[in-house]
């Protein structure tokens, strides 16, 4: 699909579907019954034409047309000039609605316009009521938006969709900034759904070599280095923890790195870290046959970190950022984890492996060490880590783990940039003492039981980041697939690419 910005009056665009964007009029009170007898205009309508204007008025007092959040009215053979078709979007209260707001309501257009068919159309950015956003972030998030919700997964399907192929975002006044948006919106969004695209690949599709291999593809043409350790260099690292976790796989394991320099040497990078379990069976501890084939997302941590990184090196960001994935199957081959193995990480804890199935938390500990190793300015992992924080947040919000206060408000302002939900989620000595082994240091599974899950998890994972680093760990495995019937930019099945958008702008606002 092509997206562009073109400077236009609406009358000579030549497209199939013009999409406008309404609002909801402020309530008024009637002044007369016979008032009450007209139903009232429940909508407004900014930067049109008096022809379109006139049109929606009419909808608005015939009840078919209010404003609200998502609403989409679709008026075929509409008869104006410059398109044949008109779609109006509903944005809610102009007063407080933000680019998240945009956000979806340019999804539901692009969802709109596939379901009538649609194959072009012209978004007039100037119906966009006044609000504090700016001509770029706004820009930004209905490009997003409309990059976004044109993703689906059909690689192995014979029958392609057929969809929009072009959208033009019309403005009577373009200027650099719509330019800029545009540009950063397409990249943010692209990378988005280059994460889905690795979670939705099955697991003999993206096995870890697979992985490796599509960073280093989707890093070419930037400042991004990548490398990838095989299981004999992982080894020799001493991580003997992620290694464990591999040995029931035919599938080698690889530690993938990628490095972006886009500041000064003397600039502390930002590191991220990403569970990379291609596919994850549970291993000894094998889980049930229902809904395993979903396991295949149990990496979407892992192709958010790369995802994130691209972006980071694609819009050209100056900041330096390391990332670490260690890609992974958990399987229970001959070879595999035993339930009371003994395993020694690479900062020399060692592990009681009692449940094979918590494995990502073992993985995670080696890379955690190297990437403290770094010595950082700060340090953020995403996983697919418990099944505990979808029973506590759902499919709604990521669950975030920190001790770190300035470092806990800065993610907040970041995911609120971005337009993604985040929840900040207990983590105290407690927990890190429901942890502790009986045979070894720790325990990969708590005292209690499956009692705060995701906390307890999130404690063993500090055990291996130095106490000087900030550190925080965001637990997705609520949002990062099956996500669509929250978001109308997300499939209804399918990776989400939860939480790429907030480590993008985490790195944004280093710079």
């Amino acid at each position: 699909m092509k997206i562009e910005v073109k400077k236009s009056a609406l009358e000579s665009l030549g497209v199939d579907t013009l999409v406008v964007f309404v609002s909801k009029r402020a309530h008024e009170k009637a002044k007369s019954k016979k008032e009450d007898a007209t139903p009232a205009r429940t909508m407004v309508v900014e930067g049109v034409t008096r022809g379109i204007s006139s049109k929606l008025d009419s909808a608005s007092e015939q009840g078919a047309l209010s404003g609200a959040n998502n609403e989409t009215v679709f008026f075929r053979d509409a008869n104006i000039s410059g398109a044949r078709h008109l779609l109006a979007v509903g944005l809610g209260d102009p007063k407080t609605f933000d680019h998240e707001t945009l956000r979806q309501a340019a999804a539901s257009a692009f969802s709109a316009l596939k379901g009538q068919k649609s194959r072009s159309a012209a978004i007039a950015l100037d119906s966009i009521a006044d609000s504090d956003l700016s001509a770029e972030l706004a820009t930004q998030a209905v490009t997003e938006g409309i990059v976004m919700a044109n993703y689906s997964f059909t690689d192995f399907k014979q029958k392609k969709d057929e969809g929009v192929e072009k959208v033009i975002l019309v403005s009577a006044k373009k200027s650099k900034s719509h330019e800029t948006g545009q540009e950063n919106g397409r990249i943010i969004a692209e990378s988005v759904n280059f994460c889905r695209w690795l979670g939705d690949r099955p697991g003999n599709r993206m096995t870890p070599t697979m992985l490796a291999e599509e960073a280093v593809k989707a890093a070419k043409g930037t400042k991004l280095k990548v490398n990838s350790w095989d299981k004999s260099r992982i080894k020799a690292e001493k991580m003997g923890s992620f290694l464990s976790v591999s040995l029931g796989s035919t599938q080698e394991p690889r530690f993938i790195t990628m490095e972006y320099n886009g500041a000064s040497g003397s600039k502390k990078p930002i590191c991220f870290v990403g569970k990379g379990l291609t596919f994850d069976s549970g291993g000894i501890s094998i889980k049930p046959s229902g809904g395993m084939e979903d396991m295949k997302y149990d990496m979407c941590g892992g192709a958010a970190v790369i995802a994130a990184m691209v972006a980071i090196a694609r819009l050209k960001l100056k900041v330096n950022a390391i990332a670490f994935i260690p890609a992974t199957e958990n399987m229970p081959g001959p070879n595999a984890n035993k339930p009371g193995d003994i395993v020694i990480a690479r900062n020399g804890k060692s592990i009681e492996v009692n449940n094979t199935d918590a494995e990502g938390r073992l993985i995670l500990a080696d890379a955690l060490v190297y990437a403290c190793e770094q010595k950082p300015a700060m340090i953020v992992d995403a996983a697919t880590l418990t099944g505990a924080i979808v029973v506590a947040l759902g499919n709604l919000h990521t669950g975030v783990f920190t001790r770190n206060q300035k470092l806990r408000e800065r993610i907040q302002r970041a995911a609120d940039a971005a337009g993604e939900w985040v929840w900040p989620m207990p983590l105290t000595d407690f927990h890190v003492r429901d942890m502790k082994g009986t045979y070894a240091d720790l325990s990969n599974t708590a005292a209690k039981g499956r009692d705060a899950g995701s906390a307890t998890a999130a404690a063993f994972l500090e055990q291996f980041v130095d106490q000087d680093i900030p550190w925080a760990h965001f637990d997705i495995a609520g949002t990062a697939w099956h996500a669509g019937d929250r978001l109308p930019y997300c499939p209804r099945k399918g990776a989400s690419g939860a939480i790429v958008r907030t480590f993008v702008q985490l790195a944004m606002d280093t710079e």
